[in-house]
C-alpha cells in the first residue's frame, strides 16, 4: 500500500478535510453475492414424527436413568477426560486474542533510555574540533501514541475475537455433550452384553440337560442319534455366541475406560445393573428453541457473527488512519546535564495515512473476508439441516423400536404360556422333561431379544437427547467489553 502522509498541519480540521476528500480514491467494492441465512423460526418436523411425551432434555439428563454408576462415570468423564482438553485450550486461545485486541485499542505508552557513544570522522560533514572526536549522547524518553478508531476497525476486530470465543465455548459444550452421550451408550452396551451373557449361560445349562436326556434315550434305543446331534449343534452355537459376546463385552469395557481417560483399576468395582425402562420424549416444535439447545448450531452462528465483524474491520481499512504520537524526554551530551530543565526534548506528531493506490490488496483482503463469511453461513445452514435430520431420524428409529418391542412382548407372553403348559403336563406325567427344557430355552431366547431391543431403545434415547443438544442451554454470551 502506498500512503500519502500529512504531518504537522496547523490544525486538526485540515487533515480531516483532506482525508475525506482523498478517501474516495480507495472505493469499497460492492458485495455481489452474499448467502442468505436459514430462518429457524419455521423449522419443524413432519406431522408423523413425534413421540408421546413432549419436552427438551434436562441439564443433567443422564440422571433420568436412575443409575448411580452411570452418574459417577459421566461426572468423572466430564471432569477428567483428555478428549475435552483440546476444546478447553481453544477457548483459552480465543480469549487471549480478545485480550490482544483490547490492548491494541488503548493508548500505547513506552519508556526508553539510551547512551550513544559515537566517533565523528575528521574528514566528514563536521570539521574539527567536532570531527575526529568522541561524543556521548544521553537520552531518556517517554513516548505515547493513540490510534483514533473513527471507523470502528478496532471495535470490529474486538467483536470478531469475541465471536470466536463464544464459538469456542459452544464447541466445548458440544464436546461435553458428545462425551456424555458416548459414555452412556457405551455403558448401556456393556450392561446389555453382561445381561445377555447371563441368559446365554442359562440357555447352555438347559442345552446340557437336554443333551443328557437325549443321550439317555438314544442309548436306550428310544430316539435316533440325530436327535442328540441336533442338540449338540445348538450347544456349539451357544458356546460360539458366549465367546463372541464375552469378547465384545471386554472390548466395550475398554472403550468405556478410554472415554474416561482412566487407568486399568478405574472400573474394577463396576457391576452388572438391570437396564432401565425409559419413556423417550421430544419437543412438539423446534424453531428457535433448537438453536438455543444445540451447541453446534450456536458455534456455527457465532462464527457467522465473527466473520461479519471481520468484514467491518476490513472495510475500515479503506478509510484514513488518524494517529497522534507524542514523546517527552531528556537529551544531553553530558551525563551531568541530563536532568537539567534545558535538556528537555518534546515532540507531538499528529498523522493521517490513507490508501490511494494499493494494487487491489485491500479489495482482495475484503473479498477473502466475504468469502469466509459465505463459507460460515453455508456451514450454519447445513448445520441446521443436519440438526433437523438428526432429530427426525432418531424419533423414527425410536418409533420403530417401540413397534418391535410390542411385537416381542406378544412373543414373550406366548413363550411363557408354553413353558407353563409344559410344566403342568410334566407334573401330570404326560411329557418328559425335554419338553420343559425346550420351552425354557424358547423363553430365554425371547428374553434375549427383549434385552437387545431395550438396549437399542436406550441407545436411541441417548442419541435423541444428543440430537436435541443434550443438557445445553445457550446462556448470555461474553460481552465485547470483557
Amino acid at each position: 500500500m502506498n500512503y500519502f502522509k500529512i504531518n504537522k498541519l496547523p490544525s486538526v480540521i485540515t487533515p480531516l478535510a483532506a482525508a475525506v476528500l482523498l478517501a474516495a480514491c480507495a472505493a469499497i467494492p460492492p458485495d455481489s453475492a452474499s448467502l442468505p441465512q436459514r430462518n429457524l423460526a419455521g423449522v419443524q418436523l413432519a406431522a408423523g414424527i413425534k413421540l408421546a411425551h413432549d419436552g427438551w432434555p434436562q441439564a443433567r439428563w443422564w440422571t433420568r436413568y436412575h443409575d448411580a454408576q452411570l452418574d459417577g462415570l459421566i461426572d468423572a468423564a466430564l471432569r477428567d477426560a483428555p478428549s475435552l482438553a483440546t476444546a478447553a485450550t481453544r477457548v483459552r486461545s480465543a480469549e487471549t486474542t480478545v485480550m490482544a485486541q483490547h490492548a491494541a485499542e488503548g493508548v500505547n505508552v513506552t519508556a526508553d533510555a539510551a547512551v550513544n557513544r559515537q566517533h565523528y570522522s575528521a574528514n566528514g560533514l563536521f570539521p574539527p574540533p567536532i570531527g575526529g572526536a568522541w561524543y556521548t549522547d544521553y537520552t531518556a524518553n517517554l513516548r505515547a501514541s493513540y490510534d483514533f478508531d473513527f471507523w470502528g476497525k478496532q471495535r470490529s476486530a474486538i467483536a470478531a475475537a469475541v465471536g470466536e470465543v463464544n464459538a469456542a465455548k459452544a464447541d466445548q459444550a458440544q464436546a461435553e455433550q458428545v462425551l456424555a452421550a458416548s459414555v452412556a451408550q457405551t455403558y448401556f452396551q456393556l450392561q446389555s452384553d453382561w445381561a445377555r451373557l447371563a441368559l446365554l449361560r442359562q440357555q447352555r445349562d438347559a442345552q446340557l440337560a437336554l443333551n443328557a436326556l437325549r443321550k439317555h434315550r438314544v442309548d436306550a434305543g428310544l430316539d435316533p442319534i440325530t436327535s442328540r446331534q441336533a442338540v449338540q449343534v445348538d450347544l456349539a452355537s451357544t458356546d460360539r455366541q458366549i465367546a463372541a459376546l464375552d469378547s465384545r463385552a471386554q472390548q466395550t469395557r475398554e472403550a468405556l475406560r478410554a472415554l474416561l481417560g482412566a487407568d486399568a483399576q478405574a472400573l474394577k468395582d463396576l457391576h452388572a445393573q438391570a437396564l432401565p425402562k425409559v419413556e423417550s420424549s421430544a419437543p412438539s416444535a423446534l424453531g428457535f428453541e433448537l438453536l438455543a439447545h444445540r451447541p453446534d448450531l450456536q458455534a456455527a452462528r457465532w462464527r457467522v457473527e465473527a466473520n461479519l465483524s471481520k468484514i467491518d474491520a476490513a472495510k475500515a481499512a479503506f478509510y484514513p488512519n488518524i494517529e497522534i504520537t507524542g514523546s517527552a524526554g531528556l537529551d544531553s551530551i553530558s551525563a551531568g546535564d541530563l536532568l537539567n530543565w534545558e535538556s528537555r526534548a518534546i515532540s507531538l506528531i499528529p498523522s493521517i495515512s490513507l490508501p490511494i493506490f494499493d494494487s487491489g490488496r485491500l479489495s482482495a483482503q475484503l473479498g477473502a473476508k466475504r468469502a469466509k463469511r459465505d463459507e460460515a453461513i453455508a456451514d450454519y445452514n447445513q448445520a441446521i439441516v443436519n440438526a433437523v435430520r438428526d432429530v427426525a431420524q432418531q424419533i423414527i428409529a425410536l418409533q420403530g423400536v417401540s413397534a418391535q418391542q410390542r411385537a416381542q412382548a406378544e412373543g414373550q407372553r406366548a413363550a411363557d404360556a408354553q413353558l407353563a403348559a409344559a410344566e403342568a403336563r410334566l407334573k401330570r406325567g404326560l411329557v418328559d422333561r425335554s419338553a420343559t427344557l425346550q420351552a425354557q430355552m424358547a423363553v430365554l431366547a425371547q428374553r434375549d431379544m427383549a434385552l437387545q431391543l431395550q438396549q437399542a431403545r436406550l441407545d436411541g434415547d441417548v442419541a435423541l437427547i444428543k440430537s436435541l443438544g443434550g443438557g445445553y442451554q445457550a446462556g448470555d454470551p461474553i460481552a465485547q467489553t470483557e
